[in-house]
């Protein structure tokens, strides 16, 4: 299978998303935030909070959440779901790490 074809493409090395941080990549249609947690996880969302649609890449990383910067709403990487008393989400997207590189589901680094 040659690299077009491959359903995940590579975004970045691990060590370009900083420990407890966040990096953006941009596709044609949408900001997409790369969180890395304590542990070396990585996950991806849509970079804007479901209440007012701030940027969750400018928030805290703790755990497996984010703290929104504008409203303190605590998001789940793991799903996208607010938690606590919270109601809605922001998309999650399908991401992997192989050999120190983070890729992206081909299908959402390219959607419209």
């Amino acid at each position: 299978m040659s690299a077009l074809d491959s359903p995940w493409i590579e975004v970045c090395p691990i060590d370009s998303i900083p420990l407890r941080g966040c990096r953006v990549v941009r596709t044609r249609h949408m900001q997409i935030a790369l969180f890395r947690t304590a542990s070396d996880e990585v996950f991806a969302l849509d970079n804007r909070c479901p209440h007012k649609n701030g940027p969750l890449s400018e928030g805290i990383v703790h755990d497996r959440k984010v703290t929104c910067p504008l409203h303190n709403w605590v998001i789940s990487l793991e799903s996208g779901e607010a938690t606590g008393a919270d109601k809605g989400s922001t998309r999650s997207f399908p991401v992997r790490l192989d050999k120190g590189r983070v890729y992206l589901e081909a299908s959402v680094a390219t959607a419209p």
